[in-house]
C-alpha cells in the first residue's frame, strides 16, 4: 500500500513539472545550467585571457572553495542533477522539440557515465590506465578544461533547441502539450 501511495504522489510530481509547472521547471533547470556555463566560462578566461596556471583556474566557487572544485562529489553531483532534470522534464515535451531534448538527454547520459568513472576512481584510489589524477574515458585524449567545455556546450546547444521548439510549437505539436509552454498562435 505504501508503495503505490508513494508512486502515486511521484507520479502527480512529475505530471506537474510536465504539465501546469512546466515552464517553471524549465526556467529554473535552466538557470542551474546557465550558473554551471557561467563557472566554465570564467574558468575558461582565467586560464586563456588571465594566463592563470590550471590548477589555480576554479572558475569563480573555485575562488572561495578550492577544494569543492577539485571533488568528484561535486562534478558528479551536478552531472546527475542536468541528467535527472533532462529525464524528469522530458515528458512535457511533444514532436520536434522532444527529438531536441532526448538528444540532449542521451549526450548528457555519457556526460554522467563519465564523471561517474572519475567518482569511482577518486572513491577508490586507483586511477584509469595508472594516470596520476582520476581520468575520464575522453581524457585520456583531451584535457579536462577543453573537454568539459565540450561536453556542456554539446548538451546545451540541443536543449536550448528544444526549448526554443517546444515554445513555438507547429499547430499538431501544441494540440499534443500538456503545458503553457508555447507562446500564443500568431495570426498571419
Amino acid at each position: 500500500m505504501t508503495t503505490q501511495v508513494s508512486a502515486g504522489k511521484q507520479g502527480g510530481l512529475i505530471a506537474a513539472l510536465n504539465g501546469k509547472y512546466h515552464k517553471a521547471a524549465l526556467m529554473g533547470f535552466l538557470f542551474i545550467v546557465l550558473a554551471h556555463w557561467a563557472e566554465h566560462i570564467v574558468q575558461a578566461i582565467q586560464i586563456y585571457v588571465l594566463d592563470w596556471a590550471r590548477p589555480k583556474a576554479g572558475g569563480v566557487l573555485g575562488l572561495w572553495f578550492p577544494w569543492l572544485v577539485s571533488s568528484e562529489w561535486m562534478h558528479y553531483g551536478y552531472a546527475i542533477i542536468m541528467l535527472t532534470g533532462l529525464v524528469i522534464l522530458r515528458h512535457g515535451f511533444t514532436g520536434r522539440a522532444r527529438k531536441w531534448w532526448v538528444a540532449s538527454m542521451w549526450i548528457q547520459v555519457w556526460h554522467h557515465f563519465e564523471h561517474l568513472l572519475l567518482l569511482i576512481q577518486a572513491l577508490a584510489g586507483s586511477n584509469l590506465l595508472g594516470e596520476a589524477k582520476p581520468t575520464s574515458i575522453v581524457q585520456l585524449i583531451a584535457p579536462r578544461v577543453e573537454l568539459h567545455l565540450f561536453y556542456n556546450f554539446v548538451v546545451f546547444v540541443p536543449m536550448v533547441v528544444a526549448m526554443i521548439l517546444h515554445m513555438r510549437p507547429r499547430p499538431e505539436e501544441r494540440a499534443e502539450m500538456k503545458c503553457s509552454c508555447a507562446g500564443p498562435v500568431l495570426v498571419g
